[in-house]
């Protein structure tokens, strides 16, 4: 079913609040998020001939293309060299250093620090599974559909995220007395 094109960039333009949290997450860098989602959205508006508003909706769909723009940017740096401007250089440390606060108290970077560090930590195809199921609030389903993977690849992936997850936070919550070893 082809949408007219208001129609269709109406629910592109309603998810972009998703697209970004989860290209920030991704980049952990504003501007390349700002980039990311950028580039989704005119990939979304020049292949919406190939959008079926059946399958999942709008999100997965989306996200997919975000996933996989990120997947060749990632390779692609890989690729070339890369230099830091020193305005970049500044901003990244502001983060480290408590300096940057968040305007969104629900936004990843407003999680307990400790929980964000166990995050990053995850291997990166068990934390883009964690924050589409905890964070987007995606099915296994849509999920599947978002990374083109099996939806048993999904459940598994998951179930090791969350795993690891908690033998991350384990030594923390010892630590902190909220358990006893």
């Amino acid at each position: 079913m082809n949408l007219p094109r208001e129609q269709f960039e109406m629910l592109a333009m309603a998810e972009l609040d998703s697209l970004y949290r989860m290209a920030r997450r991704l980049t952990h860098n504003p501007s390349g998020a700002e980039d990311l989602v950028q580039e989704t959205i005119a990939r979304a508006l020049a292949g919406r001939e190939g959008f079926d508003l059946l399958g999942f909706g709008m999100k997965p769909w989306l996200l997919r293309i975000l996933y996989n723009l990120h997947l060749n940017r990632v390779a692609r740096e890989k690729r070339m060299p890369m230099s830091l401007s020193d305005d970049a250089l500044d901003s990244s440390g502001s983060y480290r250093h408590g300096g940057y606060s968040p305007k969104d108290p629900t936004s990843l970077e407003a999680m307990d620090e400790e929980v964000v560090k166990a995050l990053d930590r995850l291997h990166p195809d068990y934390r883009v599974i964690m924050l589409l199921w905890a964070v987007e609030d995606l099915s296994y389903k849509e999920i599947a559909a978002t990374l083109d993977i099996p939806m048993g690849t999904v459940m598994s992936r998951l179930h090791r995220a969350r795993s690891r997850l908690a033998d991350l936070l384990h030594s923390f919550a010892a630590r902190e007395g909220i358990i006893r070893e």
